[in-house]
């Protein structure tokens, strides 16, 4: 299965060299087919020439300019209409996301789930550095998220996850423009019935640059996503969803939008196995791929 990782880039000169080198070291090391789509997003430092270079040493890196106004969701856009993959992983330029959680969202899909999600937030997880008051921010509106589809998810604004190509094909169109696409992917993909296993990942805070996200801007953007998507879960009878994957009322009824089919704990092992222990909660059969991580402090969700 190749794996493409399209990064929206816009002003990270600083820091989109190491991100791009260390994702190719750790997907070269495990000897998985990949691609890196970096899209920069009407950069006006020296952000393309660093991934130019780059790509003359590493292969399957490409640059590409994002053919719309600037915004990251413009550019995340872009580059889901470009990627060659058989699955694409959405991450940051800025380095908070760790490659090594990367490999768990490939296993997870190597298994058979639809998608692969991350928390930082669930046993297992951790944030470093992560603003005091945008952190408090998070856990509620991500709480009403959660409330709002009980979809057993609590790190649903977070960019970083993984998807097969049919779910992308399945959630266009897409329509949000900026950060707030982070919410649309998941919750369409969870809404029209796409499968999906929920893992611990680590955040660490970006090492330059600045934040492109800003509060004030996104709470009103964030909400009409999310009330979008509410309502077609609850209002247009299931007409978006897969055909082999109806409403269903048992397990909680039409409010529930769907169930994590798989969460990995990364403190507790099966007797006699290698990796995580795993909690199935879902009606899927796919055999688990063991996902090794290292023992990671906890934040409480």
């Amino acid at each position: 299965m190749k794996l493409s990782v399209v990064i929206p880039a816009h002003n990270e000169e600083g820091s989109i060299g190491s991100t791009v080198s260390e994702i190719a070291e750790v997907l070269g090391r495990e000897g998985i087919d990949y691609e890196i789509v970096v899209v920069d997003d009407a950069s006006a430092d020296r952000t393309a020439a660093v991934v130019a270079e780059l790509a003359e040493q590493l292969g399957g890196v490409r640059c590409i300019t994002s053919p719309y106004r600037n915004g990251f969701g413009f550019a995340v856009r872009a580059g889901l209409e470009q990627y060659t993959g058989d699955a694409v992983a959405i991450m940051m330029a800025d380095g908070s996301d760790s490659p090594e959680d990367l490999l768990s969202y490939y296993r997870l899909l190597l298994a058979g789930y639809d998608c692969a999600f991350g928390s930082r937030f669930m046993p297992g997880g951790s944030t470093s550095g992560y603003p005091p008051f945008k952190l408090v921010v998070n856990r509620l509106v991500n709480l009403g998220i959660r409330l709002a589809f009980g979809h057993g998810y609590g790190d649903t604004t977070n960019a970083f996850k993984a998807y097969r190509r049919e779910v992308i094909d399945n959630v266009q169109p897409l329509i949000s423009q900026h950060f707030n696409l982070t919410v649309e992917l998941p919750l369409k993909a969870v809404v029209r019935g796409h499968s999906y296993a929920i893992t611990p990942i680590s955040w660490t805070s970006r090492r330059s640059g600045t934040s492109k996200l800003s509060l004030q801007e996104m709470g009103s953007r964030y909400l009409f996503i999310v009330l979008y998507v509410f309502f077609e879960h609850h209002l247009s009878r299931g007409d978006y969803r897969r055909a082999e994957r109806p409403r269903q009322a048992a397990g909680g009824g039409v409010w529930r939008a769907g169930q994590p089919s798989l969460r990995v704990h990364s403190e507790a092992r099966p007797a006699g196995g290698n990796g995580d222990a795993a909690e199935r909660t879902g009606p899927e059969s796919v055999e688990n791929t063991p996902v090794r991580r290292r023992r990671r402090s906890h934040a409480s969700q």
